[in-house]
C-alpha cells in the first residue's frame, strides 16, 4: 500500500517538473527568436524555397547587422567554397582571423577553413602557409591531411612523407602503403637522372615501409636492369609472383627484354607460357602470343590461345585465336578469318580498360595514382573488356 501511496505522488510531481521546463525552453526560444535579424527568416524561407542565390543575399545582411554570428560565417564561407567563389570564401574567413576577441577554437577553425579556401582556388603556398600554423588542437589532423593532398599535388615526395609520419602518429590508420609509394617515386625519379644507388636506397625504405609494395620490386629491377645486370633484374621482376601474381603483366615485357640481353629469349617464352597456364590472364596471353608464335612456332601459338579462350572466353582473346588459325589456314579461308580478326578488332579497339576500384576511373594505361580520385594502388592490374565503352 505505501508503494502505491509514493507512486501516487510521483507521477504528477514529474508532469509539473515537465510542463515546467517546456515552458522554460519556449521562452528561451522565443527570446532568441526576437534576437535575431528578420533577414535570418528571410535566408531560411529562401533555402526552403530552393532559392540559394536569394539566401545568400539575406544570409550576408544578416553578417552585417549582427557580425557575432561566427556559425553563419563559417556557413556562408563553406557556401562560397562549394560553388567556386573561392574569392568570398577567403574574404569571410580572414575577416574573422582579424577579430582580435575570437575564441583561440573558433580562429583555429578560421584558419583550417581559409587553407582550404586557398586549396580550392589553386594557391598552394598561401594554403600550405595557414595549414602549417595548425600543429595541435582539434584541427591539426585535418591540417595534416590537407597538407598531404598539396604535397602529393606538388609532387614534393619528401614532405609527403613527413605528413603521413605526422598523421599516423596523431592516431590514424596506417599510411604504409602511401609511404611506401612516396619512395617509389622518389626512386623513379632518381632511375631517371640515372643515380642508380639513390634509387636502391629508396626502393629499400619502400619495401621497409610495405614489404608487399610490388611497384617497389618492379623498379628495383629496373634498377639493375640500368646498371647492366640483366640476370639480376629478372631474378627481381620473378619475385613479383609470390607477392602478387595479378602484377605479372606489368612485367612481362621486361622478362622478355631481360631474358633476351642474356641470349636466352626462348627461355622467355616459355616462362610467359607458364605464366598464362598457371594463372590463366588474358593480359598475359596478349604479351605472350607474339613471342611465343615466333620462338616456339604458330601452333605453339595457337594451343595456348585455343586453352586460354577454354578457361576465359574474351574478344582480344578471340583476336588471337583467329590469328593463330590464319598462320596455318589456306585461301580462302585466310581471307575469311582476316575479315573476322578485322572486325572484331574494330569493334573492340576501345574496350580493354584498367579501372579504378575507388572511384571507376578508367584508363588504357595502368596507374599507381588514380588521375580521377588521387588513391594509390587502387587500379587492378586487370583490364576488362567493358562493353558500355562502344558508343
Amino acid at each position: 500500500m505505501d508503494l502505491d501511496f509514493w507512486w501516487l505522488l510521483v507521477i504528477p510531481l514529474a508532469f509539473a517538473l515537465g510542463w515546467a521546463a517546456a515552458r522554460y525552453d519556449l521562452k528561451t526560444l522565443l527570446s532568441e527568436s526576437a534576437n535575431l535579424p528578420r533577414s535570418y527568416f528571410r535566408g531560411l524561407n529562401f533555402l526552403l524555397n530552393e532559392q540559394p542565390d536569394q539566401a545568400i543575399d539575406a544570409f550576408i545582411e544578416v553578417v552585417k547587422l549582427d557580425p557575432d554570428t561566427i556559425e553563419l560565417h563559417f556557413a556562408l564561407g563553406n557556401l562560397f567554397r562549394r560553388r567556386g567563389e573561392t574569392d568570398r570564401a577567403i574574404r569571410i574567413h580572414q575577416n574573422l582571423l582579424g577579430r582580435p576577441d575570437l575564441p583561440e577554437n573558433e580562429r583555429d577553425h578560421a584558419l583550417f577553413e581559409l587553407g582550404q579556401d586557398f586549396l580550392k582556388a589553386g594557391l598552394l603556398d598561401r594554403a600550405e602557409d595557414a595549414l602549417m600554423k595548425l600543429e595541435a588542437g582539434e584541427y591539426a589532423s585535418d591540417a595534416q591531411r590537407a597538407l598531404l593532398t598539396i604535397y602529393e599535388i606538388e609532387k614534393d615526395w619528401i614532405k609527403a612523407i613527413g605528413a603521413a609520419r605526422r598523421l599516423e602518429t596523431m592516431g590514424t590508420d596506417s599510411l604504409a602503403k602511401e609511404i611506401a609509394q612516396f619512395h617509389c617515386e622518389l626512386a623513379q625519379e632518381a632511375l631517371q637522372r640515372k643515380q642508380t644507388a639513390e634509387a636502391a636506397e629508396q626502393l629499400k625504405l619502400a619495401l621497409q615501409a610495405n614489404a608487399q609494395n610490388v611497384r617497389a620490386t618492379i623498379l628495383a629491377g629496373d634498377v639493375e636492369q640500368a646498371a647492366g645486370h640483366h640476370a639480376q633484374a629478372i631474378e627481381a621482376w620473378l619475385r613479383v609472383e609470390g607477392q602478387n601474381p595479378a602484377y605479372l603483366p606489368l612485367v612481362a615485357e621486361k622478362l622478355m627484354k631481360g631474358y633476351a640481353a642474356l641470349g636466352r629469349a626462348a627461355d622467355g617464352a616459355a616462362r610467359l607460357t607458364e605464366y598464362v597456364e598457371r594463372y590463366g590472364s588474358n593480359d598475359l596471353l596478349e604479351l605472350a602470343y607474339p613471342h611465343v608464335a615466333e620462338l616456339s612456332g604458330a601452333e605453339a601459338a595457337h594451343g595456348l590461345a585455343r586453352a586460354q579462350m577454354q578457361r576465359a572466353p574474351n574478344l582480344a582473346g578471340m583476336t588471337r585465336l583467329i590469328e593463330a588459325q590464319m598462320a596455318t589456314a589456306e585461301e580462302p579461308r585466310r581471307t575469311e578469318l582476316d575479315l573476322m580478326r578485322t572486325l572484331i578488332k574494330q569493334r573492340t579497339k576501345n574496350l580493354p580498360r584498367y579501372t579504378c576500384q575507388n572511384c571507376g576511373f578508367r584508363a588504357r594505361l595502368f596507374y599507381w595514382q588514380c588521375p580521377g580520385c588521387s588513391g594509390w594502388e587502387t587500379y587492378a592490374p586487370r583490364r576488362v573488356e567493358a562493353m558500355a565503352a562502344q558508343s
